[in-house]
């Protein structure tokens, strides 16, 4: 082939004008979702994503992942947005592309099971809302969790992809729970289910290359609807994961946009659609216009979220992932919650109590929100048990767990931590066996009467049955009822740019621009002081001008110890004046506890005020429940350090509290 005929070859096969691939592997985009919650806690805002909108349209996805997972939790609570309008906002710029979210099963986007109103209207309102495609998974993968969104699902018209949440006790696939067989009959159960596609959902970036190869291979041969991959860059495996799926046939394939794939996120789609060109797998999509949407999200986007980055570690990939399998961004939030309980240094203690809980409960998934309830449990295991006892705190997702709330584990519950969570445990303390949204009331109209008039449409509602909390502060915010916070607000590029401005000066040295003084020549009324700070002295010229003396220079002398202690002044020499000092830094303030004498409950942990159980006044009994602490969405219920009365209340719900600050006193 000549040289000429290359470059032709090369020029033709860049543009979309390329001749079709036989069997073209389909793309779904996970920028606009999974991206930026992998790598940016999903502080994603719409008005950042509008740019790109219009010419992501173009390229040719499968399907788009716009929401769903942790964008509800995160866009109410933190950006102060409302996740109904981000679906009806973005279809107006993206009118060709199917819209896909990520559907926890009973759990919805959130972290337990609802009752199957709030998850019937759920699924109506994403789809009148603008959703199309539903993938939807049971952390247990007990498909029980379907039973009433799938109908929902079906019954508008939209597609159902159905989720194998992929995990392993072996170093490999295999060994007596997660093997082969065991996801060939996940991929039949969900085929007998109806659903429209099947997706094996590799949260942690475990799925080894030749794994997903048998896996994919065994899948194509079992079952018929179309074949999808999801797999996390985490581990550094997924790239490979990839090209051995294709090989095996995979129909589809999840990627982001570069700026927001690897580490904890997904491979890129450039590297995948350059590879794949010329084969008969080939995507078809256009390089240069996959450029020119990364030329706007490097420039117009990504610097309003660089400070979000994890930045402390040179490397791209963690493979420490492949031994404790807890997801990025779960990882992330231990570590933080860690720091913020001064016990970072237990991270190592953490690592290995993990797979400990991870069995107890018996050998679950580890994606949201059993990746939460381990890795919280974990986390409380090592801070507060002793030698003479483990699981001391026990938080109430796991007592849910326990009882059933979220269905059947792969493995039975260790029999001994099941019977200690259920102790007390106020729906009994046998667990159920039937599927998990049996036991619960209905709860919709009881949220309906609850929020009352702050709710002003069914959407309002459900987000207020989904998180009463911190959904009916978010309404207070929508309606003007409540100023909103500044740390909720956007921030501009203009912002942006004049924080690494500051940044640059701050680097320099230049923080605080310096007058140059010429000092005057030094007169005959000179006077020499010793002054002596701690282990250093220096030598000061002081002199008088007519007036108080002022100090006209300080001369650092050679550090020594003072064999004896400095000698006093003889007489009295008059006192230097001096610029007034700048007022330091006021510590940070203690937990006040309230003015009347008793017992104190404090915050074993930073979290948020669910509720209290109790009220000023209320009689209480040592080891009662006073109050429920969420921390990093799991809800720890907080027992009376003694008996008597409630004397003082010193917080109230959704008020966010600090380790050990004192949120009741007991007297």
């Amino acid at each position: 082939m000549s040289e000429h005929t290359q470059v032709e070859m090369t020029t033709m096969n860049y543009s979309k004008d390329r001749p079709k691939a036989a069997n073209p592997v389909k793309i779904e985009d996970l920028t606009l979702r999974d991206g930026h919650q992998s790598l940016f806690a999903t502080r994603g805002r719409t008005e950042d994503m509008i740019p790109v909108a219009e010419l992501m349209d173009e390229v040719g996805f499968w399907a788009a992942e716009t929401w769903g997972g942790a964008t509800f939790d995160t866009m109410h609570r933190f950006l102060n947005e409302d996740p109904w309008e981000r679906i009806r906002t973005l279809k107006k710029y993206m009118k060709k592309t199917p819209f896909s979210m990520l559907l926890r099963g009973q759990n919805l986007v959130g972290y337990r099971n609802y009752a199957d109103d709030v998850a019937k209207a759920f699924v109506e309102r994403a789809a009148a809302n603008g959703m199309d495609v539903f993938r939807t998974f049971d952390a247990l993968n007990d498909y029980r969790n379907f039973e009433t969104v799938v109908p929902a699902i079906k019954a508008c018209g939209k597609h159902f992809q159905g989720c194998i949440c992929y995990t392993m006790t072996e170093p490999r696939l295999g060994g007596e729970v997660y093997n082969l067989d065991y996801y060939v009959k996940k991929g039949k159960d969900l085929e007998a289910m109806g659903a429209d596609s099947i997706c094996i959902k590799d949260m942690a970036g475990l799925i080894a290359p030749y794994d997903a190869y048998a896996i994919v291979k065994a899948l194509k041969a079992s079952v018929k609807p179309p074949i999808h991959l999801h797999s996390h860059f985490t581990s550094g495996m997924s790239a490979m994961s990839h090209l051995k799926a294709i090989e095996a046939g995979v129909d589809i394939i999840d990627t982001c946009m570069s700026p927001y794939a690897y580490r904890t996120s997904h491979p890129a789609i450039e590297p995948l659609v350059m590879t794949l060109i010329g084969t008969n797998r080939d995507t078809g999509f256009d390089i240069k216009h996959l450029a020119k949407i990364n030329e706007i999200l490097e420039r117009d986007v990504m610097p309003k979220y660089r400070h979000l980055l994890d930045d402390t570690k040179m490397s791209i990939i963690d493979i420490n992932v492949l031994l404790h399998q807890t997801p990025g961004g779960m990882l992330s939030n231990l570590v933080n919650q860690l720091r913020e309980m001064d016990a970072l240094d237990k991270i190592d203690q953490v690592y290995a109590e993990l797979p400990r809980v991870r069995k107890d409960l018996g050998q679950i998934p580890l994606v949201t929100p059993t990746s939460q309830i381990v890795g919280i449990q974990t986390v409380n295991n090592v801070l507060f048990d002793n030698e003479n006892e483990r699981y001391k705190m026990i938080t109430g997702q796991v007592k849910d767990l326990c009882y059933g709330l979220y269905g059947k584990t792969a493995v039975p519950i260790n029999h001994e931590v099941q019977k200690k969570a259920l102790k007390g445990y106020p729906r009994g303390e046998e667990p159920i066996t039937c599927r998990p949204a049996q036991v619960l009331e209905p709860e919709l109209d009881k949220a309906k009467k609850e929020i009352g008039s702050l709710a002003k449409d069914i959407d309002d509602v459900i987000l207020y049955a989904l998180y009463p909390v911190t959904g009916k502060k978010f309404l207070s915010w929508k309606y003007d009822k409540e100023p909103v916070p500044a740390e909720v607000k956007p921030i501009t590029m203009e912002q942006v740019k004049a924080k690494q401005e500051l940044v640059k000066k701050a680097l320099a040295g230049k923080l605080v621009e310096k007058k140059e003084k010429q000092a005057p020549a030094k007169g005959e009324n000179l006077r020499t002081f010793n002054v002596f700070v701690d282990d250093e002295y220096f030598e000061v010229g002081v002199e008088e001008v007519g007036g108080a003396p002022v100090v006209s220079y300080i001369q650092p002398l050679q550090s020594r110890k003072p064999a004896a202690p400095a000698p006093k002044p003889a007489a009295e020499a008059p006192k230097p004046a001096s610029a007034p000092k700048p007022a330091a830094p006021k510590p940070a303030a203690a937990p006040k506890p309230a003015d009347v004498d008793g017992t104190p409950l404090t915050a074993p942990m930073p979290g948020m005020i669910v509720k209290y159980e109790k009220n000023v006044g209320d009689a209480v009994t040592v080891g009662e429940t006073v109050l429920i602490l969420e921390a990093m969405k799991m809800e720890n219920a907080l027992a009376s350090p003694a008996s008597g009365t409630i004397k003082a209340i010193n917080f109230k719900s959704g008020d966010a509290v600090a380790k050990n600050d004192v949120l009741c006193v007991i007297g």
